[in-house]
């Protein structure tokens, strides 16, 4: 067959700063994916994006040839209504964890399709995979049938869902693209439009720890991806959120997966559980459905908690079974006396990912038991010679280098440094 254009007189429109019509578009990704546009090529597709943008129906009609290029699913047979949410990721962002089961346990489904860490980034799937058992990848009948049966289900997105952002993905990772807002905005979109949620809450992280590090950065995100959602019939809505301090205590895999848990029978650290609270009643409102509780509420009656052991059977995994640990732990003692004046999520990001928490190619293996403790919060006080954060990892080569990058990360001092509120912004 005779193709409408070339590759590379598509590229050059981009390069020159033009806007693509819906044809170059839908040809241009439907070319990819049959092999017409090489790697190069779409590779200086992407780096022209980034350079140069898109406009709202540039990446509206992006976001629509990666969602036709697989299936869409459809979960209009549930009993209950459908919302989702999707953090841009962070350190210590163990919030899908917990938010599913309560959310769930408040009356909504929640089909929540996750990935994998990379960097200095931890990955929903990594965490739940350190419980012994418990399975990612589910079929879509599965993926029903847990839902039906326990009102929430985390997994692993099948490669049928937007295959075509599957593959540009992992070629932006490799060519300095990741960061471009258009492309960004398509890749989580199609997904999450593809996926066939009701409704839709964003967790758009700023900060450090964050591939937005400035307010006005994460606001056009936001916006741009707001807009995606709405525009598909998807309500849509978005939180911006800190990620300049890590969440909670931890950065890990079982580390994470053990905090969720103290989160879900009651307890756990106070900004991981407001973060759960707030996200969840955005999600119950943004479905408009009947509220059977409050999300407060069913953290503390235990509600969540029978969700999160029923789903978590369902998937094979043993509630029971101990969490992995490290063979190795390292502890940093405080060198002064005053407060924990700051804490940098990238520096304690980066020194998880040292130690064995996260993957620096897709094809990593991760430690289940690696990861970050840190025992004091920003502004506590502390004593010289006190507990400032534990180590651990399977392989004791990894402290010096996880070591190094901790050290420039956190300051003791006699105040505490200016941050980010934890909820930042709202975007409707």
């Amino acid at each position: 067959m005779t193709e409408p254009f070339s590759p590379a007189e598509v590229i050059a429109l981009k390069r020159d700063k033009h806007e693509l019509t819906q044809q170059h578009i839908d040809w241009f990704i439907d070319a990819y994916m049959r092999g017409i546009v090489a790697e190069e090529q779409m590779s200086a597709m992407s780096m022209a994006i980034l350079l140069n943008g898109m406009n709202r129906r540039e990446i509206v009609q992006w976001t629509n040839a990666y969602i036709n290029s697989g299936v869409k699913m459809d979960w209009t047979n549930l009993a209950r209504p459908t919302a989702d949410k999707h953090s841009t990721g962070g350190v210590g962002d163990k919030i899908t964890l917990p938010l599913a089961p309560v959310v769930a346990a408040c009356g909504v489904s929640v089909p929540q399709l996750s990935g994998r860490g990379l960097g200095h980034t931890g990955g929903t799937l990594d965490k739940l995979e350190s419980i012994p058992g418990w399975r990612a990848k589910l079929s879509n009948q599965e993926m029903f049938t847990v839902l039906q049966n326990c009102g929430a289900v985390i997994c692993a997105a099948s490669e049928t869902l937007a295959p075509a952002d599957r593959r540009i993905y992992a070629l932006r990772d490799v060519t300095a693209t990741v960061e471009s807002i258009p492309l960004i905005s398509a890749s989580i979109m199609s997904k999450k439009i593809a996926e066939g949620t009701q409704s839709l809450v964003l967790d758009v992280k700023v900060g450090s720890g964050a591939f937005m590090k400035t307010v006005e950065q994460a606001r056009e995100l936001a916006t741009t991806m707001v807009g995606i959602g709405n525009d598909a019939g998807v309500t849509t809505r978005a939180l911006l959120t800190a990620m300049d301090v890590p969440l909670g205590r931890t950065a890990g895999n079982a580390l994470e997966v053990r905090e969720s848990l103290e989160v879900l029978a009651d307890g756990g650290p106070r900004d991981v559980i407001e973060l759960t609270v707030t996200l969840a009643r955005e999600m119950l409102d943004a479905c408009g459905a009947p509220v059977h509780a409050d999300p407060a509420e069913v953290l503390t009656n235990g509600k969540a908690m029978d969700v999160w052991n029923a789903m978590i059977t369902a998937q094979g995994g043993d509630i029971h079974a101990s969490l992995p640990t490290a063979r190795h732990s390292h502890d940093v003692l405080s060198e002064a006396d005053g407060v924990l004046s700051s804490l940098d999520a990238l520096s304690v990001g980066v020194a998880a990912w040292k130690l064995g928490a996260g993957r620096a190619r897709k094809e990593d293996i991760v430690q289940a038991g690696a990861g970050v403790e840190w025992h004091v919060g920003v502004g506590d006080s502390v004593t010289r010679g006190q507990k400032l954060f534990t180590l651990h990892t399977d392989d004791e080569a990894r402290f010096d280098a996880a070591l190094e990058s901790l050290a420039a990360g956190f300051s003791i001092g006699d105040s505490v440094a200016d941050r980010l509120p934890l909820v930042i912004d709202r975007i409707v």
